[in-house]
């Protein structure tokens, strides 16, 4: 239902080796025109009953979120998600269960973590911050695993130094416990927007520096076990490839945001769709 059309699909093809085909099914593009368009789309979630898509767009006033929803089996009627806080915002990501839209928000170098409550018609209710120790560490890239009790974010330990990746427990009132790096997983460069694979402490994310970003998968976020990069045709150290977030429908598939697929493409940074990789689950990896 989300997948292009099938005139699409034949240029999709013209991204893939054979090599990298085998390894991994590449659908294309996501919503083109509608998801994906002219302007910069970064992180994208869909909502459990796969009706919502969510995602952020660049602006002219920088990054903001916009809905889309399902009509005549496609993307359709994009709009501008309104959300009660300042600056820009980004990197949504819909909680499994379909009850919460996290998100950062924040001026540049104060970006902080939120939620926001969706009611049973989709209306979203008021703002709360996900603080917890993160006090003046500015952080991004929320996810939270199948359970809602751990929390995977981004954290920028001091202005002008890098990103890492770091995980909290979330309990049912959004207080978080203290935040754990996964020292096994950070490296020099950046390391956001990661997503739980699965249950069992798999997790894909983002690692890049600067303009070049690829996504990454490892069987265990604590261990860092067959850390490596994501068989995808266009995910090349040369480009840029990140944000990779699991469809809460059909949880054999994601989204990553793209500008190294050569076509089909709609602008500078797109969505595109893919199956989830398969990621030998570690014994005993969940803490």
């Amino acid at each position: 239902m989300m997948r292009i059309a099938p005139t699409l699909l034949v240029l999709a093809a013209s991204l893939l080796s054979a090599p990298v085909a085998m390894a991994l099914n590449e659908y294309g593009i996501e919503g083109m025109g509608v998801v994906s368009t002219r302007a910069d789309e970064g992180r994208a979630t869909i909502s459990a009953d796969g009706q919502r898509i969510v995602f952020a767009r660049r602006g002219d006033a920088g990054w903001g979120l916009w809905q889309a929803r399902v009509a005549d089996g496609r993307w359709q009627q994009a709009q501008a998600l309104p959300l009660a806080v300042s600056g820009e915002v980004r990197d949504p990501y819909f909680s499994r269960d379909g009850r919460w839209l996290l998100f950062a928000a924040g001026r540049e170098g104060r970006l902080a973590l939120y939620r926001v409550a969706i009611a049973a018609d989709g209306g979203l209710g008021a703002p709360q911050p996900l603080a917890g120790d993160g006090g003046r560490h500015e952080e991004r890239g929320p996810a939270l695993s199948a359970d809602g009790r751990r929390l995977l974010f981004a954290r920028q330990q001091g202005r002008g130094a890098g990103w890492d990746l770091f995980v909290a427990t979330l309990d049912a009132q959004g207080a978080r416990g203290p935040a754990t790096a996964l020292q096994a997983l950070n490296s020099a460069a950046d390391e956001t927007d990661g997503d739980w694979l699965g249950s069992a402490g798999a997790v894909a994310f983002s690692r890049g520096s600067g303009d070049t970003a690829q996504v990454w998968t490892s069987g265990c976020a604590w261990t860092g076990a067959a850390l490596q990069p994501l068989g995808l045709s266009f995910n090349q150290a040369s480009g840029w490839t990140g944000a990779p977030v699991v469809d809460n429908a059909k949880p054999g598939e994601m989204m990553v945001a793209s500008s190294a697929a050569k076509s089909p493409r709609a602008g500078g940074v797109d969505v595109y769709r893919l199956a989830v990789p398969k990621v030998v689950a570690v014994p005993e990896c969940v803490r």
